[in-house]
């Protein structure tokens, strides 16, 4: 089974209505409250697999988000239901996540983005270089 094959058991979606308080003076999403809604399908993801923030710092680790990366296709307008989807796609040394926006009716493609966290140990303040077993544990995988 290749990584790409295993990363698609962990995924999330989550359907949403855009709110006013998201428009800019176009009438569409500003650019920057896509990263407000990749964090509202990442938490969910993050839930799924029961590794949220609270029972990452539980852990002793904080996952702080060293990289992003969006590429905007279309835009979403006021009161569109969005659908938003996040993947796990590498996990051994990094959590990179990748993310689809789409238009929950048609499927069209608004965003697509991606993030990169890394283990930082709490107590010390040091980035981990390869991601601690906890992580492996909630993806019910063994390390490599």
């Amino acid at each position: 089974m290749s990584k790409k094959d295993k990363a698609s058991r962990w995924f999330a979606e989550v359907e949403m209505q855009v709110q006013f308080y998201d428009l800019d003076p176009m009438e569409i999403v500003w650019h920057g409250n896509y990263v407000k809604y990749l964090e509202v399908v990442r938490c969910a993801l993050l839930d799924k697999i029961g590794y949220n923030y609270v029972e990452m710092k539980n852990s002793g680790y904080a996952w702080p988000v060293i990289d992003m990366s969006l590429r905007y296709v279309g835009s979403a307008t006021f009161g569109q239901v969005i659908r938003l989807r996040a993947d796990i796609v590498e996990w051994e040394n990094r959590l990179k996540i990748d993310y689809l926006i789409t238009d929950a009716a048609t499927g069209k493609r608004l965003n697509r983005a991606s993030t990169t966290m890394v283990a930082v140990d709490i107590a010390t303040r040091e980035m981990c270089f390869v991601s601690p077993p906890v992580l492996f544990e909630k993806l019910g995988i063994e390390p490599e």
